[in-house]
């Protein structure tokens, strides 16, 4: 059995990693690099690091801050946000990135998928995919939440992946920043009908929410951001919590 996985997020803004609720009203939480090395030494599975505001703001991602945290970490990493062509992948998995996610650009241009996994392989593609409840469905948002689609979420999680996206990391707008548990409802729908990893994103709160979304959506990761940043719950005291409650975690 594969073990499940723990990943902190760095939402980074103005070279500050922020957080925020429902993706507004965002509080610094640090330095990336600073809080990167803590995760890494602490035990983290993965790292994600999101430039929030690069497509917004229509630039690239802070290529000299990506490398800086590469150089402080020792596990895979995962960088997104102002991404909008091939080259743009290229630069950030020569600069320390395991993988690239993607959101804006791929809504804008599906092709990027196809694209990306058949130049550095799908398992390098991650689909960030921002979903919002609004009028009885779920929408795709984009530009870090700002913009809606008229993407419906279900059938875009599958489109991503017919495409070759070899991940998806789900973020819930509704969830995020309240610490009111995962969507399990659904993670458990998403994970019934897509084959690649799915990651949960938005809503943790507790050690009891991590380990209901393991038991509960059949999700690969778990990852969380202000639980993390501000020191609520060390990611070893999680994973052991996880441990114990006969979740396959790597300690």
């Amino acid at each position: 059995m594969l073990c499940k996985r723990i990943i902190p997020c760095l939402d980074v803004k103005d070279g500050r990693v922020v957080k925020g609720t429902n993706f507004i009203n965002l509080v610094d939480a640090g330095s990336p690099v600073e809080l990167a090395s803590k995760y890494s030494n602490e035990g983290a599975d993965e790292l994600v690091f999101l430039d929030i505001t690069a497509s917004s703001e229509k630039r690239k991602t802070l290529i000299t801050l990506v490398k800086e945290v590469a150089r402080e970490i020792r596990i895979p990493f995962t960088v997104g946000g102002g991404i909008s062509e091939l080259r743009d992948i290229e630069t950030l998995l020569k600069s320390g990135a395991d993988k690239v996610s993607l959101n804006t650009a791929i809504v804008k241009n599906p092709e990027l998928i196809i694209q990306a996994s058949k130049h550095f392989g799908s398992q390098a593609v991650v689909a960030a995919i921002d979903v919002k409840f609004v009028s009885d469905s779920y929408k795709i948002f984009i530009k870090g939440g700002k913009e809606e689609t008229e993407l419906e979420g279900f059938d875009w999680c599958r489109k991503v992946t017919e495409l070759g996206a070899g991940e998806i990391l789900l973020t819930s707008m509704d969830r995020d920043g309240t610490k009111s548990g995962y969507d399990i409802e659904f993670l458990k729908k998403l994970t019934s009908f897509v084959s690649v990893p799915v990651i949960a994103s938005g809503g943790a709160g507790s050690k009891e929410d991590f380990l209901f979304a393991f038991k509960n959506s059949n999700v690969d990761a778990c990852l969380a951001a202000s639980l993390f940043h501000f020191n609520i719950l060390p990611i070893k005291e999680l994973k052991e919590y996880l441990h114990k409650n006969g979740v396959s975690v790597r300690l």
